[in-house]
């Protein structure tokens, strides 16, 4: 199956210039291709995911992709989905997201040496850093009317509550990108979000008008969730690649969380599993949704791809402990990963009662509650239910040799880490 088809299987093809000339193009030779990542944090988050994926999938097809990291245009700030100006980042801060970017890329993509489609790591700033600027309006400037520009959705969408010319002239800047790759790299095929149809076409543009290759250009969908719910976010934020800021096991529970109505998507989107085996989860999705296969299975693939086998491991090891309330099995690195997002607190009394750390750490508004609670039963502690009102610290065991994890209810839980 051609490239293409797959992606159109897998639903991943919104929009594209050319869609025979492009197929044939990718029949007969090993195509350069591009997607830009500006760096606006430390960290990509997971709508960046479908981008890095898709210029994976085209690897694996023989193609040679090029992951642009957006040094240079990340000074500026692309209007597009933006309601207003973006907060311009300086130099030093934009270089240093840039490496950490570089770091997450190359873990989707095989940039050995000694293969044919070897990907490669790019930074516009190497070519805009020295641009000047009387030779950037005449020779790439000149190309674009402003009549052209104002018709483009990214900057359409904000002329009434204005635009600086700095973010006017993103789509100018990144189309010279296309073009210096075109020149360069011998690219010819850009790939990005469903709003960067305008600047990649812009791209086309330019090309055309000042060489003679010719280029393509794909966009994707636009990932959104069937409730209406943004992807991506949760009550925490962003999901982060980085697993400083999303936490593997809170990865994973992003994804296993999935509806029933999003699943079968998203297994196509961020998967790599067959065609066939997609298509046999969607029975299952509707014969036998309470397995939650389907589920499980994309929360592994996608947990394994962005962070690794072992991370993957430690995540399912914090899944089946919370589960079965045997967290006495976690290590001291999962218990602080698996209640990263509870309420803790740090105590420096080394032994007290039950009932007092209750209070401390905020699970209990009184001894009163405290005491009802515990005789009541409804207390844990380290995964062991609690009936003694005089229990005391010292004598219920911690985990990785200094935390208490306490559970009132059946869903509020707290961390207490004894100094």
């Amino acid at each position: 199956m051609s490239i293409l088809k797959d992606l159109e299987f897998r639903g991943l093809l919104h929009q594209i210039t050319d869609r025979e000339g492009l197929d044939k193009k990718l029949s007969e030779e090993r195509v350069v291709l591009y997607c830009g990542f500006d760096p606006t944090a430390d960290s990509l988050h997971i709508g960046s995911l479908l981008p890095i994926l898709t210029l994976r999938r085209f690897q694996l097809a023989g193609h040679i992709p090029l992951a642009l990291v957006g040094g240079g245009t990340g000074l500026i700030g692309d209007p597009s989905g933006k309601a207003n100006e973006r907060t311009l980042n300086g130099p030093e801060t934009v270089e240093a997201w840039s490496q950490s970017i570089k770091g997450q890329l190359s873990r989707f993509l095989d940039f050995s040496t000694n293969i044919e489609n070897s990907a490669e790591l790019v930074n516009n700033y190497d070519w805009l850093g020295s641009l000047n600027v009387i030779e950037f309006l005449r020779d790439v400037g000149k190309n674009f009317t402003v009549n052209y520009m104002l018709a483009k959705d990214s900057v359409d969408s904000r002329i009434t509550k204005g635009i600086s010319f700095t973010e006017f002239s993103y789509m100018i800047l990144q189309s010279y990108d296309f073009l210096k790759l075109n020149e360069t790299k011998n690219c010819s095929l850009q790939i990005g979000g469903s709003d960067q149809w305008g600047n990649i076409t812009a791209g086309l543009e330019l090309i055309g008008k000042t060489t003679d290759s010719r280029a393509y250009g794909v966009t994707l969908p636009l990932v959104t969730k069937s409730d209406g719910q943004k992807f991506g976010k949760t009550e925490g934020g962003a999901i982060w690649l980085d697993a400083t800021k999303t936490s593997p096991y809170q990865f994973y529970q992003f994804w296993l969380s999935t509806a029933d109505n999003d699943v079968i998507r998203f297994l196509k989107y961020f998967t790599f599993i067959s065609h066939e085996e997609i298509e046999r989860l969607e029975i299952e999705v509707q014969t036998q949704p309470e397995k939650r296969e389907a589920q499980k299975l994309l929360a592994r693939e996608v947990t394994k791809l962005v962070h690794g086998e072992e991370a993957l491991e430690s995540a399912l090891n914090i899944t089946a402990a919370l589960f079965s309330g045997n967290i006495q099995e976690l290590t001291r690195k999962e218990i602080e990963e698996a209640f990263k997002d509870v309420p803790s607190s740090t105590i420096e009394q080394e032994d007290m009662l039950l009932v007092d750390l209750l209070i401390s750490v905020g699970a209990a508004p009184s001894k009163r509650q405290a005491r009802q609670d515990i005789e009541s039963g409804a207390v844990t502690v380290n995964g062991v239910k609690v009936t003694e009102l005089n229990a005391a610290t010292n004598d219920l065991g911690r985990l990785g040799e200094s935390y208490l994890v306490i559970r009132r209810g059946k869903k509020n839980y707290y961390l207490a880490q004894f100094k």
